[in-house]
């Protein structure tokens, strides 16, 4: 009875398991800081670089579009539906071949563009061809046209184009995404852009809306999630060299610095101008315009030198005086990739000591 009775107890101690152990107060502490640690690295990595647009894997087919909330790709909008479906709201823009208009279209607000006068009827649609050929992630979104009325939708962006920067920077609202990380991904952006058009399904196509700074940047729009989409595809030349298929930009003089030497009259001043005599050029005159753009972009923000000194070689090789020496639209972009993730990791690294 005695051996039953002790074989009865071991049992019960065995079911009951091993006995329980208290963790010791400082493991616990070290566990929680750890934790800690890891959300707050975390939330720094969304700080320095905000989640940007990727190429949508559930993109609409050709010949349709999705903007917003929209649950389900539309048919690209037809002439009867612009008559009667958009309404005008007012002008927010004017160029040489379209007045834009904010309109709104099934309570959404949406961009409306009208032809300004019948003599650049091709430029407005050749712009039509290239903006329903590149639909895309670096493109504005199309939503419908009519050739017929001249008018073509598209997407609307109310922060308006890469000239009102630093106006929407100074707001307070966005204050908190005017940094060195955030100007240099939109240069990021513009140069991917370039990059797209350099190596389009049609071919090398030229950005020839560039004369100076302001026309440049008015070629381009701020997204809502700070990135930038390319929106004014009226003078976008094709050109193949190895074809002896080069382009001009126009059929005037063009002056100054910031256009590429190959674009300036070179036969001096005595000689008056030709457009006949101006010798053709390819697609090298935009890697030209890349440092001054990104320069804009940049700003004059806490690290915005350190960003420079870091592009100083690349932006360098983009001034080039022989087109052929200058870099790629791709190259630019790698460098540039390069440094944003040199110096973020750097910038990170020295957070996590501090921390």
């Amino acid at each position: 009875m005695a051996e039953d009775s002790a074989m009865e107890t071991r049992a019960q101690e065995g079911r009951k398991g091993l006995p329980h152990r208290d963790v010791p107060p400082g493991l616990g502490l070290l566990l929680a800081m750890a934790l800690m640690n890891a959300l707050l690295y975390l939330c720094l990595d969304r700080l320095f670089i905000s989640p940007r647009r990727t190429e949508d894997p559930g993109r609409c087919p050709h010949g349709h579009f999705r903007v917003g909330q929209m649950s389900s790709c539309s048919p690209w909008l037809s002439c009867e539906q612009l008559r009667t479906e958009v309404r005008q709201l007012r002008r927010v823009g004017e160029g040489a071949v379209k007045r834009v208009f904010l309109s709104e279209w099934k309570e959404r607000k949406v961009a409306l563009s009208r032809l300004t006068r019948l003599d650049v009827r091709d430029d407005f649609l050749h712009g039509l061809r290239m903006l329903k050929s590149l639909q895309g992630q670096h493109v504005v979104t199309l939503l419908g046209y009519c050739e017929d009325d001249h008018t073509i939708l598209t997407e609307y962006h109310p922060l308006g184009s890469l000239n009102n920067l630093e106006e929407t920077l100074n707001l307070s609202r966005y204050q908190r995404l005017n940094t060195w990380q955030h100007r240099l991904q939109l240069a990021v952006d513009y140069v991917s852009i370039l990059s797209f058009l350099h190596r389009s399904p049609l071919g090398t196509l030229v950005m020839c809306d560039s004369s100076d700074l302001p026309k440049t940047l008015s070629q381009y729009l701020l997204t809502a999630n700070f990135s930038v989409v390319l929106n004014d595809l009226d003078a976008l030349p094709l050109v193949n060299r190895s074809s002896g298929a080069l382009a001009k930009c126009g059929h005037r003089e063009l002056r100054g610095d910031f256009v590429a030497p190959e674009q300036l009259w070179p036969y001096g001043q005595d000689v008056p101008f030709r457009d006949d005599l101006m010798p053709a050029y390819d697609e090298k005159v935009d890697i030209w315009k890349i440092p001054d753009v990104t320069s804009f972009l940049l700003g004059h923000v806490e690290g915005s030198d350190m960003v420079r000194f870091h592009l100083f070689d690349i932006h360098q090789a983009c001034k080039s005086q022989t087109p052929a020496e200058r870099p790629t639209a791709q190259d630019v972009l790698d460098a540039y990739q390069k440094v944003l993730g040199l110096l973020r990791d750097s910038g990170m690294s020295h957070t996590r000591e501090m921390l």
